[in-house]
């Protein structure tokens, strides 16, 4: 980065689009300085299906945020989604040496609960503290300098297929960019939409994106749950393409111009025009029946999000609702339809807590980018991952021998 002291760029490679936030940290929190955003086609339900369309896609919207902000970009917090993620708990236990929890302990009892068997072709992307134990006192987010002899913890671990992962380092590697960590959407979303009193009561984040639905669970101060459904916006315009015998870039623009989930609230009167394929001539229809094929998909999605809630056996930690993110939340009547479904009280999540270009990010649309920014501002340690000609295995094996000299 050059002209700031410190900046932290957002890179949200979503299915339908790539988009680049740039932040600057300042005494009062984080400014938005910069935005940069480009259709993105190289992607299929959030992983990466064409290299060269992706990198493209990158290097204009990273293009376009350097120039808004007046910098060049070098580095970036990379978000990950799509159906291979998977979240799960685990429980860590350790004996704590010397009386006292150190700062070692801590490490020590995150690595005994992260030691599972996980698939070869499977990598761990996050490991997060819910909560601590020392001595059969419950309830404590940070144990260290805590007086006694055992110490456990449960933790959060989200994995995700490693060619995915490493796809996306790829792309941002030949795209001129190093990642400074790879971080999951929902979570990244998170930080940036919901308050922290939603987070102490209860609160169920769903990410409502153009290739994937995530769903993260927040409670008491930590996550609880997250999934990702492989179905959303994209779903509907597909619906909406082969339903009214329509090419998909129209009917994308269709569902954005006139789509709605409420077919009961369209006028009978009301009609739309679609255009025609391989040059027929366009219809006019009405719009009711956009409205019908729009609602029982977006039913259907959030009917299935439900499940995976009492799947989870998570109903009962979601004491102040729900919060819907995610540019296909834009749709109308999404938030009717929501709160039919759960039965809860929902809103729609945008960015808040940041400073700078605010008028610009105020959408669902940016609420991952700008997640990633403020992600990166509280990330601790700052690493850097770049794959360029080395393989993962080579990685692994250095890993290995700093482990074994850290032991020796």
């Amino acid at each position: 980065m050059q002209g700031y002291e410190e900046l932290i760029v957002g890179l949200d490679i979503g299915t339908t689009k790539i988009c680049a936030v740039v932040g600057e940290v300042t005494a009062n929190g984080i400014d938005i300085v910069g935005v940069g955003s480009h259709p993105s086609i190289g992607l299929r339900k959030g992983v990466v299906v064409n290299i060269e369309s992706t990198v493209n896609s990158i290097k204009k919207a990273i293009e376009e945020a350097e120039i808004m902000a007046g910098c060049e970009i070098t580095s970036v917090y990379a978000g990950i989604a799509g159906g291979h993620i998977k979240g799960f708990n685990s429980q860590g236990i350790i004996a704590v040496k010397g009386g006292e929890v150190t700062q070692h302990d801590i490490k020590r009892v995150i690595d005994a609960a992260q030691a599972i068997a996980i698939p070869t072709d499977r990598e761990v992307i996050h490991t997060i503290p819910q909560e601590f134990i020392v001595d059969d006192q419950e309830g404590i987010q940070d144990p260290l300098g805590m007086h006694g002899v055992r110490l456990e913890v449960k933790v959060h671990i989200v994995t995700g297929a490693v060619t995915s992962a490493h796809n996306i380092i790829k792309c941002a590697n030949r795209a001129g960019l190093d990642v400074c960590d790879i971080v999951l959407e929902s979570l990244a979303s998170g930080e940036a939409v919901l308050t922290q009193e939603e987070k102490d009561l209860g609160v169920a984040l769903i990410d409502f994106g153009g290739g994937t639905t995530d769903l993260a669970i927040f409670n008491d101060k930590g996550i609880k749950h997250t999934s990702v459904l492989a179905l959303g916006g994209n779903n509907l315009t597909n619906d909406i393409a082969v339903g009214l015998r329509t090419p998909r870039g129209e009917a994308e623009k269709i569902k954005i111009k006139y789509g709605t989930c409420l077919s009961r609230t369209i006028k009978k009167e009301e009609t739309i025009e679609i255009p025609g394929v391989g040059g027929r001539r366009p219809r006019t229809l009405p719009r009711q029946i956009l409205g019908e094929i729009l609602e029982p998909r977006v039913e259907e999605i959030f009917t299935l999000v439900n499940r995976e809630i009492y799947r989870a056996d998570m109903e009962d930690m979601i004491n102040s609702g729900v919060v819907i993110t995610g540019g296909s939340s834009l749709l109308e009547g999404v938030i009717d339809i929501a709160e039919s479904i759960f039965n809860l009280p929902t809103r729609m999540g945008k960015p808040s807590g940041i400073g700078g270009l605010v008028d610009i990010v105020n959408s669902p649309m940016y609420a991952t980018g700008v997640g990633l920014v403020l992600y990166g501002a509280h990330a601790k340690p700052k690493r850097k991952f770049r794959i360029r000609d080395s393989n993962i295995f080579d990685r692994v094996m250095a890993r290995m021998q700093k482990w074994f000299k850290e032991i020796i």
